[in-house]
């Protein structure tokens, strides 16, 4: 069998909608060659093509007329932190405005959705919803603490000093008037909760999970972008999260700490903290997934090192089984 004539660039790398075929000479037999995929109709795509997610909103995009990319894919395509539980999924997220027919094609869910003015915006040419509107769309489909963890990514920075230049997606008191604008929405009385526990200052969910377990417990309070100072004033060090009271300072240590490069930074954060007279907590992901007794009674033992008083006895809390089989330290 003869091989299909080669695909005009870019054809030949990225999907592509069966009337841009047409523009670029395709005649209908070209289009249908085994040599494409067809992933949806009007749609085609190179087999071997290696397609990224714009790619693919792309193409979904244009062969559906004013439809834009929401929901689940737009928070992949902001970057925004998405439980495990939705990272596998491959299906699109596409909408309409209210009032126009549901998008309907092969792996796509389609929704129809009422917009602000200003929540589109243009990724690389491809319409997507605002990170401020696709966290009101994924209100009802995640639990508070998820929500607090998606906020806290959209409005984290840094103003690195310490620690490397952040800008925030969208500053905190933007965030909050655009969802308390919106009372009534599906998922509301969740997003409305999180709101109330989301903070400036933490780079993971981890982080953000680490702060709730402390927030939510006898500790005294704990702090993101506190800098730590020399008797000179100046700024050396910025843990994850700092009690001032007792000079006591908390750092999530995930799976980026293991390269030789981070040690060695984390050696030297951990000196400096030492020296400028804070204790320090280090937790790992281990720690945040065995949950409060952990954490909490920890983070208590180093803080009563500090002077902490320890009204409820939350150091003398036994950790025995809890702590792999390291011994003698329950």
């Amino acid at each position: 069998m003869r091989s299909p004539d080669p695909l005009p660039f870019p054809l030949d790398r990225q999907p592509f909608t069966v009337e841009q075929a047409r523009q670029r000479g395709l005649t209908r037999s070209r289009s249908r060659a085994d040599d494409l995929l067809l992933p949806s109709q009007g749609i085609r795509m190179p087999k071997f093509a290696d397609v990224n997610l714009l790619e693919e909103c792309r193409v979904h995009v244009a062969a559906t007329p004013r439809s834009f990319v929401s929901h689940l894919t737009a928070a992949k395509l902001h970057g925004l932190y998405l439980p495990l539980r939705y990272e596998s999924v491959q299906t699109l997220d596409l909408s309409r405005r209210r009032g126009e027919p549901q998008p309907r094609r092969k792996n796509v869910n389609g929704h129809n959705v009422l917009l602000d003015k200003f929540d589109l915006m243009v990724m690389a040419g491809v319409p997507v919803t605002r990170v401020e509107r696709t966290l009101l769309d994924l209100a009802p489909l995640l639990g508070v603490e998820e929500l607090v963890a998606m906020a806290d990514q959209i409005v984290c920075a840094h103003d690195g000093i310490c620690v490397p230049f952040k800008q925030p997606m969208l500053e905190l008191d933007e965030l909050k008037p655009y969802v308390a604008g919106h009372a009534g929405w599906r998922g509301m009385n969740k997003l409305r909760a999180a709101m109330e526990l989301v903070r400036v200052g933490s780079d993971s969910p981890p982080e953000t999970a680490l702060r709730l377990l402390i927030d939510d417990s006898p500790l005294p309070t704990f702090e993101h972008n506190v800098k730590l100072r020399d008797a000179s004033g100046h700024e050396l060090v910025q843990p994850d999260l700092s009690c001032k009271e007792y000079r006591t300072c908390a750092e999530y240590d995930g799976g980026l700490h293991f390269s030789p490069e981070q040690q060695s930074k984390d050696h030297n954060r951990n000196y400096l903290t030492k020296e400028l007279g804070w204790h320090q907590i280090v937790l790992n992901k281990a720690d945040i997934r065995a949950g409060e007794l952990v954490v909490v009674t920890k983070i208590a033992r180093i803080l009563k090192q500090a002077g902490w008083p320890d009204p409820h006895n939350l150091a003398g809390r036994s950790l025995e089984g809890l702590l792999g089989k390291r011994r003698g330290l329950a």
